[in-house]
Formats: structure tokens, C-alpha cells, sequence
């Protein structure tokens, strides 16, 4: 499999004599030059490289004078590299019933929230079996209060659908350091930060306060023995 990736790349490019045009654009990082394919090939061998055809659709075909060993290397690694970036999305589905306890509930929203941190959507439903059917509102509200509790990991995409005798949530993660804080969350982190600046001048004010009366001793010290001496 590898070998057959190797060889579709090798082959996606034509390279030196491959190269049937009469004429060609040789770009370089000094700009481009249109001449005959001929030409350009001996530039090529004089400066120990390839010819290779990187655009051939454009008119003439733009090429550059490469190594194209190395220009492989480079194109295997870019493509390495842009797969990595790829991100993997899975639906992860999170299952309730209409009448979930709290000590359930929280234990899921915890697996909700470390699905949404790497990337993952969340299917969360209520299953209705038999006469439950009845408490469907009861159940919008579980997914409701479900899709709150996680407004700062994950966006709704869509909201509570009764299909059947399921209840659906889809709830898709929020882009990395973008996800919204709540407001008391916001309150709290506000209070905290002013109580932290009064603390902190109030103790600049202690010490600013303790430095004036050591000064003060020290001068009332120094005018006793002043005041001694003379006498």
C-alpha cells in the first residue's frame, strides 16, 4: 500500500525528458521565465538538478528547477502533516431515561464533558419504553437542563426531537478557547478578582503604614539623642 502511495506521487509529476511541451515557464525566487523546454533542461543539468513539471494545465507549464528527490520528500511530508491536522470528529451518544436520578445524571454529564474537550459531538436522548411515552416533556426538560450544563464545552446544532420512542440532542464542542463562560461564572470570577486587588492594597497600605511610624520612632529617637548630647 505504501509503495503503490510512493508510486502515485512519483507519477503525479513529469520530470525532465517526460517533458514533451515546447516551451515552458521556469519560475524561480527570482520570477518567472518563459523558454524553450530544450533550454530549460540544460539549465537544469548545468546546475545538477531536475526540470519538474508542477502546473501542467497553466499555458505554457509552469516548472522549476529542483532536486526532485528532495521535492518528493517535501510533498510526502506536507501531505503527512495535513492529515495529521485532520481531525477525527466522532458522535459519542449519552442515553437517559425519563425519570433519571441525580447522581446518574451528573455521572454522565462528566463523560459529556470530556467528550466535548477532545473534539467529539454528543447524541444525548431519553428513551421511552412502553406507557414512559407519557413524561416526553419531562424528558425535553432533562435534555434542556442537559445542553446548559454544558453551554461552556458545546453548542446546541439541534434541539430536543422526539423520533419515535427516542428523544434526540445533538450537541457539537466549541472551538477551542472560544467557549463562552456563564454569567455567574463571570460574577464570580469578577468578585474574586476585586476581593484579591483589596487585599492587596490593603496590605500595601499596612506596610506603607508601618514604614511612616518606623520612621517617626526613628526620628524621636534620634532627636532624644540629640538632646542629650547637649546637655
Amino acid at each position: 500500500m505504501k509503495n503503490d502511495k510512493k508510486k502515485q506521487l512519483k507519477n503525479q509529476y513529469r520530470v525532465n525528458e517526460q517533458i514533451h511541451i515546447r516551451e515552458v515557464r521556469v519560475v524561480s525566487d527570482n520570477g518567472s521565465e518563459v523558454m524553450p523546454t530544450r533550454q530549460a533542461l540544460n539549465m537544469a543539468r548545468e546546475q545538477g538538478v531536475d526540470l519538474v513539471e508542477i502546473s501542467p494545465n497553466a499555458q505554457p507549464p509552469v516548472c522549476r528547477l529542483i532536486d526532485y528527490s528532495k521535492f518528493l520528500y517535501q510533498q510526502k511530508k506536507h501531505q503527512k502533516e495535513m492529515k495529521q491536522k485532520q481531525v477525527k470528529v466522532e458522535v459519542k451518544e449519552i442515553r437517559f431515561g425519563p425519570q433519571t436520578d441525580e447522581h446518574d445524571y451528573q455521572f454522565k454529564l462528566k463523560h459529556a464533558k470530556e467528550f466535548l474537550t477532545d473534539g467529539n459531538k454528543v447524541r444525548a436522548y431519553v428513551f421511552f419504553r412502553g406507557r414512559s411515552i407519557l413524561f416526553k416533556e419531562q424528558g425535553e426538560v432533562l435534555l434542556l437542563r442537559f445542553a446548559n450544563d454544558l453551554e461552556e464545552l458545546g453548542k446546541v446544532e439541534q434541539m430536543p426531537k422526539l423520533e419515535g420512542k427516542k428523544m434526540f440532542i445533538y450537541i457539537a464542542p466549541k472551538k477551542s478557547g472560544v467557549a463562552k463562560k456563564s454569567q455567574q461564572k463571570r460574577d464570580r470570577e469578577e468578585a474574586e478578582a476585586a476581593e484579591k486587588a483589596a487585599a492587596k492594597a490593603q496590605k500595601e497600605a499596612e506596610a506603607q503604614a508601618h514604614g511612616t511610624l518606623a520612621d517617626v520612632k526613628g526620628g524621636e529617637a534620634l532627636k532624644k539623642l540629640a538632646d542629650s548630647n547637649k546637655e
